[in-house]
């Protein structure tokens, strides 16, 4: 009689999101194993500026062809995605609608609406011996022999080339990639609309290890808190808070009072840079 061997090990399925969110292992919790989770606090204003002008780039894509990609048809892309959520005012949101409008202007000035990018808001995937990796990305361009990962930033800062190196997004998004449309891959690229700048960095193999290792260890150390959670733990033992200053702008401070010592309470619209 065959004897079976031992069981496949399970794969931990993740995002980057899900994996940085355990720098905080409260908030990894709160995120992820809590249900019903916590509530969360009011919506930030400089979420809704980036999503209406992410929403906007994909549309401009994916819903127009070539001929009526215009920097105007941007602009209106971005009124049609506009929400008020977080905004002090009205007048407020119709002021950042309007620099949020004239950032996507600017930028599309600089792209030719004929070039197809390989994908936009593209799921992409993969798995080691321990992880399957999925994620989705802003933009993937076809740049001759390689593909080029397209991340848009509309923080109140530029990005910089260390920014870029030291991203385990960008870096699990080259994996997954390579994984999924079979092409060589290595260049990630921010795109910080506010500025106008491109921040990049060319990966190399050992630079894709060391994130790589980055996320298989980080995964490790949630399925012990999880497994060790099941097991009857206190929930703040094996998921406990890492207070900083940081904390104003975690979703969940209302529910942690270690949080709330640590920061101070902004207001929704604190991430807006009005100068």
């Amino acid at each position: 009689m065959s004897q079976l061997g031992p069981s496949p090990q399970r794969l931990f399925s993740c995002t980057p999101s899900k994996l940085t969110a355990f720098d905080c292992p409260r908030r990894y919790r709160f995120s992820y194993v809590d249900r019903p989770p916590p509530a969360k606090g009011p919506a930030w204003a400089h979420n809704t500026v980036g999503a209406a002008v992410h929403v906007a780039l994909a549309r401009w894509y994916s819903t127009l062809v070539p001929a009526h990609r215009t920097t105007e048809a941007g602009e209106i892309l971005v009124e049609a995605a506009w929400q008020d959520e977080g905004f002090r005012d009205a007048e407020q949101s119709a002021r950042w609608r309007e620099r949020a409008a004239g950032w996507v202007r600017s930028y599309l000035a600089g792209v030719d609406p004929r070039r197809e990018p390989i994908g936009v808001e593209r799921t992409v995937g993969t798995a080691t011996a321990t992880l399957a990796i999925s994620g989705r990305v802003d933009r993937i361009d076809d740049r001759g022999d390689e593909l080029v990962i397209v991340d848009y930033k509309t923080g109140r800062t530029e990005s910089s080339e260390d920014e870029a190196r030291g991203s385990l997004a960008l870096a699990l998004y080259v994996l997954a990639a390579r994984r999924t449309l079979r092409r060589p891959v290595r260049r990630v690229e921010l795109h910080h609309l506010p500025s106008g700048t491109v921040a990049g960095y060319d990966h190399t193999d050992e630079s894709l290890a060391r994130h790589l290792a980055r996320a298989e260890s980080t995964a490790a150390d949630i399925v012990v808190a999880t497994d060790t959670l099941a097991a009857g733990a206190d929930p703040d033992d094996v998921f406990p808070p890492v207070p900083s200053a940081l904390c104003s702008w975690c979703d969940f401070r209302a529910a942690c009072p270690e949080g709330q010592a640590a920061s101070s309470p902004l207001d929704s619209w604190a991430g807006l840079r009005e100068n």
